[in-house]
């Protein structure tokens, strides 16, 4: 079989080995499709925490199931799977939290992932198609960290939530923010994409910090309230230390977005506010679920996220300009016949 192996910054290789025989207890998947994600993209380029060289990349990931003893699933089911390997014992795992199980492996970042035409995995992490398609498959994990945000953020309807960056993750915040009720707006330097997020997503309002002055710009916006939930998805440590100006008295502050710097602000002004600040890593079964029921509903349309797309074969020559901000990408998705 055929895989790719990103061998150092700025470095992709197309390789061959064998198609992997799986052990006890896994299963052998043909890949289909593999979404190109904010991970993927910082690895290319050196960026990313927790991460190693060489490294095959991939997990956002949809699937034909080949062979295995997985209860419940036949060759050739369309399937996907959740890629946070987790280990069961250490504290997390043991209060239900295997999203940030203190040796989690993530497949593409910490273990090989699915830039391969088969993979062999767990069987426990498989999770059946329910009649959605390969596209519609190959956008569940991303969307599942999304939901995981705004389900931290505990979004309800009476509040205002920003959604700084209008990236992937972004946009699925976007999505499950006003799936829940609360009035969104939208911040990103990139004009194409605020009006995407206001003409297809339904924001309610946007915010370019190349014209505006954001915080004057939010007060005006939210009557002086400023917003109760602001949520990064940038991973840009200046934007991430520029928001705790731009939460309201009594927010919450999520960090979706990831960084290898440290968070400054001022101690005064984030305790007067009762402020409350969280993280948000990758996302458990029930976002699985709650996505894969949203997709099923209608209430998210996977065309409007699938801007751009390339095979297998052409992902190392295409990648430069799929990961272009002049190419107007949302989502890539790179096909496996």
């Amino acid at each position: 079989m055929k895989y790719i192996v990103c061998e150092k910054p700025q470095e992709f290789l197309l390789k061959e080995t064998a198609v992997p025989e799986p052990k006890e207890g896994e299963v052998l998947l043909k890949i289909k499709r593999i979404g190109i994600c904010g991970t993927d993209i910082h690895a290319f380029g050196g960026t990313q925490p927790y991460f190693e060289y060489p490294r095959i990349l991939g997990h956002e990931l949809a699937a034909e199931y080949v062979k295995g003893n997985a209860a419940g699933f036949n060759p050739g089911d369309k399937v996907t799977f959740i890629p946070y390997f987790n280990c069961g014992k250490c504290v997390a795992c043991r209060n239900g939290l295997t999203n940030c199980c203190v040796n989690i492996k993530v497949f593409g970042v910490h273990i090989d992932g699915g830039m391969a035409e088969y993979v062999a995995i767990p069987e426990q992490y498989l999770l059946h198609g329910q009649g959605l398609d390969y596209d519609e498959l190959a956008l569940v994990e991303p969307l599942a960290i999304a939901a995981h945000g705004v389900r931290r953020a505990a979004v309800k309807p009476t509040d205002t939530v920003l959604v700084m960056g209008a990236g992937p993750i972004g946009i699925g915040l976007i999505q499950f923010a006003k799936i829940a009720g609360a009035k969104v707006i939208v911040m990103d330097i990139n004009d194409y994409r605020l009006n995407f997020c206001k003409t297809e997503l339904n924001a309610d309002e946007t915010i370019n910090p190349l014209n505006d002055d954001v915080a004057a710009k939010l007060a005006e916006l939210t009557n002086g309230d400023m917003a109760n939930v602001v949520i990064d998805a940038t991973g840009n440590q200046k934007v991430m230390n520029s928001a705790f100006n731009y939460i309201s008295h009594g927010g919450r502050f999520v960090l979706v977005g990831l960084q290898k710097g440290e968070l400054s602000f001022s101690h005064p002004d984030f305790h007067k506010r009762e402020s409350t600040l969280m993280s948000s890593r990758n996302a458990t079964i029930e976002d699985f679920e709650y996505v894969m029921k949203c997709l099923k509903e209608g209430k998210i349309d996977p065309k409007k996220y699938i801007t751009h797309r390339t095979s297998f074969s052409e992902m190392i020559t295409d990648f430069g300009q799929l990961i272009d901000p002049k190419n107007n990408v949302i989502k890539a998705l790179i096909e496996i016949d």
